[in-house]
């Protein structure tokens, strides 16, 4: 008992000592010292252990708290490690979850670009045929052309290494050749799209036929400042074509067939600098997938200038002229659809009849099967084909304005080139055969450019339907009902003297707008000019007078 009174009076003396001298350095307090202990009253402590090593623990124990509370160097470089250590476990799954959902994106582009080829197709929904109807619009309702079995063997894949360009009159059955055989392979493997004047719209259309939303839904744009697209609509075809060519190769690699991708309408493109650059990069898409047999394009247009933009690069390009239905097709295509819409057997009779007006253009023998009155729908159809063109191309005569010169240019050259076909065609030794049908008078496209002593017009009147160009460069009546109309407005008394007047008036407007006149003032009311003619030595060797004579009377003039 005595000894410990004496450490604990040394433990007392050196825990004050050490408070004094750490933390009240200026007065020494006096200090209570308690000992706390979990040894129960009356137990004594365990063997072995000393009070004086508890009191080195706690006094070890206040310098840890006391070193925790006072920074150095060594916490310092800790706590800069453990904040770089969370910045950057932080950082590393941020990139690699973005990292996982662009690499899942992409995969998901291009499952969306195969899926838009699989069975089924918009185009065919659209037009409102279900499969178990196809065999029997083939055999009651669609007339089978030549090109047809052609298109079947293109649209299945049997033939490949090529494009194709569909070139023919509005109207002539070639958006419907390509959905008949759309609908025998259900669609698979086939895209269609339809074109216009604006790029914008055929962008969006294009991503609707290939399921492709150009990066419009792709997560990031929500953090983007300048939008989810900053691009033209020129570079967003391109990617999309990027894509298709992406999933084109993972199919060869699978061992299935070319894809097909169908622009329709190619004609709806307009003649200018974005729309050339449009079908360039859609040619040389089409030059490098036939090469490669990725993909087969199938371009449909009406107008010839798509034949003639596309010509300067082709190199595999074949051209599928569309034509009317010649006259033994055309009368059993109508007897069908009369008998379909309206449950009629038409005579023979009847049916040369319709042919001899409006020939073998579907669209008017389908409007014509439709009607009550089909003679009278004929003579509807001719007529409105004539008020069309009389709308568009109707000469003024001599006393027009000089301010509508321009137009009357565009309508003189109309009306000499289809007086040029009437002519023509009286000089023909045959413009009807029993088996054919009508054979309609045409020039060659140079020789159509001189007779309208301008090159310009004759795309404009194919693209309103006036005159056509087949793929021979040969040009005619758009159809045999705008023949008929050339014909009858040929044919009208003073018709000819007419031309000849709005011709003479518009050199007479052209031949003002050329002439300039010179007035002298100073010659009027008698004026005279007087001129002195000097020598070299500036003497002067002469006059020169210089006046208007005034005009002799008529009556003179007789005498």
């Amino acid at each position: 008992m005595h000894s410990q009174a004496i450490i604990r009076k040394s433990l007392v003396s050196n825990l004050g000592r050490r408070y004094v001298t750490r933390r009240c350095p200026r007065s020494v307090p006096s200090y209570s010292v308690r000992r706390f202990s979990n040894i129960p009253q009356g137990a004594s402590p365990p063997q072995g252990q000393d009070i004086v090593d508890q009191a080195g623990a706690e006094d070890e124990g206040g310098k840890g708290k006391n070193a925790d509370s006072e920074p150095n160097f060594r916490s310092t470089i800790l706590k800069m490690l453990e904040s770089a250590a969370t910045t950057f476990a932080s950082i590393a799954v941020l990139g690699i979850a973005g990292y996982s959902y662009h690499r899942y994106y992409k995969y998901l582009i291009l499952e969306k670009i195969d899926n838009a080829f699989k069975p089924g197709d918009p185009a065919l929904e659209i037009a409102g045929v279900s499969p178990d109807e196809e065999k029997r619009l083939d055999t009651e309702h669609w007339v089978v052309r030549e090109e047809q079995e052609k298109i079947d063997r293109i649209m299945s894949g049997a033939i490949k290494g090529q494009y194709y360009l569909l070139i023919g009159e509005k109207g002539t059955g070639k958006t419907s050749m390509l959905l008949n055989a759309m609908r025998k392979t259900n669609g698979e493997s086939i895209a269609m799209v339809e074109a216009h004047a604006d790029l914008e719209i055929f962008r969006i259309r294009l991503g609707k036929a290939l399921d492709f939303e150009f990066h419009e839904d792709y997560i990031g744009s929500l953090f983007s400042i300048k939008g989810p697209r900053d691009t033209t609509a020129l570079l967003d075809i391109e990617r999309a074509f990027n894509k298709l060519e992406k999933v084109a190769l993972r199919r060869r690699q699978k061992g299935e067939r070319p894809l097909i991708l169908i622009i329709n309408s190619t004609h709806l493109v307009r003649d200018d600098e974005d729309g050339r650059d449009l079908l360039e990069m859609m040619q040389q898409r089409a030059e490098q997938w036939a090469a490669s047999n990725l993909v087969t394009m199938i371009f449909n247009s009406d107008d010839y200038w798509v034949y003639e933009r596309l010509k300067r690069y082709a190199t595999r390009m074949e051209v599928i002229p569309v034509l009317d239905l010649p006259k033994q097709k055309a009368m059993a295509a109508l007897h069908r659809f009369r008998k379909q819409y309206r449950g009629e057997d038409v005579p023979r009779d009847i049916l040369e009849k319709v042919y001899d007006k409006v020939g073998g253009r579907l669209s008017f023998l389908n409007r014509v099967a439709k009607s009550e009155d089909m003679m009278k729908m004929c003579d509807h159809i001719c007529e409105t084909e004539k008020t069309w063109f009389l709308n568009r191309c109707w000469i003024l005569g001599e006393d027009m304005d000089d301010d509508v010169m321009d137009e009357q240019k565009y309508s003189s050259a109309a009306m000499v080139l289809a007086k040029a076909l009437v002519d023509r065609e009286k000089e023909m030794e045959k413009t009807y055969d029993p088996e054919i049908g009508h054979i309609l008078p045409q020039m060659p496209l140079h020789e159509a450019r001189q007779v309208m002593t301008r090159a310009d017009f004759i795309q404009s009147y194919d693209h309103d339907n006036i005159f056509t160009i087949d793929s021979k460069a040969m040009v005619r009546a758009d159809s045999v009902p705008m023949q008929n109309a050339f014909r009858e407005i040929c044919s009208q008394p003073g018709f000819e003297e007419h031309l000849e007047k709005t011709l003479d008036r518009i050199s007479a407007i052209e031949s003002l707008g050329r002439t300039r006149e010179v007035t002298l003032k100073d010659l009027w009311d008698q004026g005279k000019y007087r001129i002195v003619v000097r020598d070299p030595r500036g003497r002067e060797s002469g006059t020169i007078e210089f006046s208007v004579a005034e005009k002799e009377d008529k009556d003179k003039d007789e005498d």
